[in-house]
């Protein structure tokens, strides 16, 4: 099966051009409504954005599709990808639609769509709707009508009370410094982290369109890791232009990289007895890029280690398969299926900083 529109995380390209041109972003958004309004008695979709200039000219084109369609769209505005998920599993909404090109710059885009049950969609559904699109685009009907999207505030602040909800106690004795990327989390990680108590100073939070994942965020480190060196922080923590991903800085400068997470997250759910399987076995699932000495120290403590191809899409496959509850990348993709059915960069950085906590212990310890 070749996929001409859908890679491993949706539909990405430069903004303004196919397949992120307006009919194509309009013929997606219809595509996916005609599907929706097949199957689901409440045809509404949830829409976020990350900061990028063309996100909301994309998201208003997708919008207008989907009433072309025969779904309705509500705007979460600026929201990260597993903030999209989340919305998509646990609200009315029939999917998810988010307008990101993830740690690409800020010219690129893209479209990745979430199913109701907060999964990303199956590549025979990805698919289907990449003929649906084709054939609408084949008609040569212009793009009708445009959408006016307003933002509902509630839906990013109930994605939030979640995740808070989520962590017993609080984070009064962490100081941390956050590299939001000027993308997603820049106003929701600040917020988050602050409302558990933690002293939280930020950089990179003021994204102006054109500054998304600029030298800053996940992909670059270098700035974050001296700062926290400089200030002595307990840890810094980067996301990227979604958010959907987190790399961390410990206190002496050292890079803890989802493996090094998975690896002291992994240990503490082990200790609560809740890592095990379906078939009772404790295991952490992870890509061919892991590091071999993941794998032994995991094995060191009675865990395996089952490795799949390159995208967390594939990770999050094999564990629904096998009911794990760990997986992740290399690059800071963590998959926590107790609490989501993404990668979710802020959730990542709270179960971390949970362990912390609990263990009375810093990253270079932790990860050591």
């Amino acid at each position: 099966m070749v996929r001409k529109l859908f890679g491993t995380d949706g539909i990405r390209g430069v903004a303004g051009e196919f397949p992120l041109d307006d009919a194509t972003t309009h013929a997606a958004g219809a595509a996916l409504g005609e599907w929706i309004s097949k199957h689901h008695l409440d045809p509404e979709v949830a829409i976020g954005m990350d900061t990028r200039e063309s996100g909301g000219a994309i998201a208003a084109s997708v919008a207008a599709g989907l009433a072309r369609g025969g779904a309705k769209a509500r705007f979460a505005g600026v929201i990260t990808t597993p903030g999209i998920a989340y919305l998509a599993r646990t609200g009315h909404f029939a999917a998810g639609v988010m307008i990101s090109a993830s740690h690409n710059p800020y010219l690129d885009n893209g479209i990745k769509i979430i199913d109701h049950s907060g999964f990303k969609l199956p590549d025979e559904q990805e698919h289907a709707l990449e003929g649906a699109i084709f054939a609408s685009l084949e008609q040569n009907a212009a793009p009708r009508g445009v959408v006016e999207l307003r933002a509902d505030e509630n839906l990013a602040a109930s994605y939030i009370d979640y995740l808070a909800a989520t962590l017993a106690g609080t984070l009064d004795s962490v100081r941390l410094i956050v590299d939001c990327g000027n993308g997603a989390a820049s106003r929701l990680a600040p917020e988050l982290f602050e409302r558990l108590g933690a002293r939280v100073e930020t950089m990179a939070c003021s994204p102006d369109g054109r500054n998304i994942n600029l030298n800053c965020g996940s992909l670059h480190l270098d700035r974050l890791r001296a700062r926290v060196c400089a200030d002595a922080a307990d840890l810094g923590v980067a996301f990227d232009g979604d958010a959907d991903r987190a790399l961390f800085i410990s206190r002496s400068g050292k890079i803890v990289d989802g493996d090094a997470v998975m690896l002291l997250t992994g240990l503490a759910l082990h200790a609560q007895g809740r890592l095990a399987e379906a078939d009772g076995k404790p295991v952490v699932v992870a890509t061919v890029m892991s590091n071999l000495g993941l794998e032994r120290a995991l094995a060191a403590h009675g865990i395996g280690l089952v490795r799949t191809p390159v995208g967390d899409k594939y990770v999050l496959e094999e564990m629904v398969r096998r009911g794990a509850k760990l997986g992740g990348e290399q690059s800071g993709h963590i998959i926590f299926r107790d609490w989501a059915t993404t990668g979710d960069g802020l959730l990542t950085a709270l179960r971390v900083m949970e362990v912390m906590r609990n263990a009375g212990r810093g990253l270079d310890e932790l990860s050591e």
